[in-house]
């Protein structure tokens, strides 16, 4: 999967992601919200509100957490106005970064995540500068132990609309148009429980390889971004290999 490993980006962050686990509930909250807000508070009905309830899930937020999130949404209490703003630039190397924000201010966001890419040596781009590098896939990840059958868990995906499902060494990835993902992650979920990873993201085409230097300055640069309260998630390019 082209600069985007999951599970090797699961397990080098789960630390880290334990540490700021109350930072993590607060994003998908607010997530939550503007999908309820958006498209209503039944996720029947709302395939965005449904992918952020399977990504609450995933990292163990409380019940109590995403329900008051869908009640702000659907206009039960105050809260702040937020839009979706994307960021595109190139980080160390010339690795193409997609960062996708929700937020109050937009003045406070573009400074910020502005700031983090000059930090690293890299530069904020226009609008489509890098866009057109990366595709929006559904991602559902197992750890390879989880999948005792894995020609049935193969067929099943498959039959089901997924484009791809490769066996790796450690892990086992599906990936589907953004269209088929809740269909094959009801279907995966009723064969194994509990995918390590399970969200619609964006999948880079293709790959920029960087040296050792070089990727610590993009790890460290993908830390600054995940640690602003305004970014969802940040894709990049890289050779994870």
């Amino acid at each position: 999967m082209a600069g985007h490993s999951k599970w090797k980006n699961i397990q080098h962050r789960k630390g880290a992601q334990d540490a700021k686990r109350g930072k993590i509930f607060t994003k998908i909250g607010i997530e939550i919200t503007v999908a309820a807000r958006m498209g209503g508070p039944n996720p029947d009905d709302n395939p965005r509100l449904r992918a952020a309830l399977a990504k609450a899930r995933a990292a163990n937020m409380p019940k109590d957490n995403y329900q008051r999130a869908i009640k702000k949404g659907s206009g039960e209490g105050d809260g702040a106005n937020y839009l979706e703003k994307t960021y595109e630039g190139y980080g160390p190397g010339g690795v193409a970064v997609f960062v996708e924000c929700l937020t109050d201010n937009v003045n406070r966001t573009v400074s910020e995540v502005r700031h983090a890419f000059s930090r690293a040596g890299g530069n904020l781009g226009t609008d489509g500068s890098v866009a057109w590098m990366f595709e929006r896939k559904g991602v559902i990840v197992y750890e390879r132990q989880k999948v005792d059958d894995f020609d049935r868990f193969f067929e099943l995906a498959l039959e089901n609309g997924a484009e791809d499902v490769k066996d790796e060494q450690d892990s086992v990835e599906v990936v589907c148009a953004p269209e088929d993902f809740q269909a094959i992650r009801t279907a995966c979920e009723q064969l194994i429980p509990d995918p390590d990873f399970c969200e619609i993201t964006m999948i880079a085409k293709n790959t920029t390889d960087i040296d050792e230097a070089q990727s610590a300055s993009l790890e460290k640069m993908i830390g600054v971004l995940e640690d602003n309260d305004d970014v969802q998630s940040v894709h990049h390019n890289a050779s994870t290999d």
